[in-house]
């Protein structure tokens, strides 16, 4: 797996370390690590999937009390969508790809990679 930085490998395994993940599981892992690579995500993790309960909490935009920047929405939508498929009038190429800055564009791509079992 291609980590952009230290942290965001540390990030990423202290989020696999609290699901308990199976390197088989495709789906988890692009999740994981779309969260421990972005900074306002893995800030706002746990509106984002319950490590206790191991199951995803995101329940959309407006069921939450927090903001997420337009990059940090993007990588949500793609997050889910890899993760269970998830769509809506925003989940596209054009608008998840479109406006991410180097790093987040690099982030979305590995973690398709990831998904689909590429690495």
């Amino acid at each position: 797996m291609l980590f952009l930085n230290d942290s965001h490998m540390s990030n990423f395994y202290t989020l696999a370390s609290l699901t308990n993940l199976n390197t088989c599981n495709t789906e988890l892992k692009s999740l994981l690590y779309l969260i421990s690579g972005n900074n306002d995500l893995f800030a706002k993790k746990d509106y984002i999937y319950n490590f206790s309960d191991n199951h995803l909490s995101f329940k959309g935009f407006n069921y939450i009390n927090t903001d997420f920047c337009y990059s940090s929405k993007a990588l949500i939508r793609l997050a889910i969508n890899l993760f269970n498929g998830f769509s809506d009038k925003y989940t596209d190429p054009f608008n998840l790809l479109a406006y991410l800055d180097t790093n987040n564009y690099m982030l979305a791509i590995n973690s398709i990679n990831i998904r689909f079992n590429y690495f």
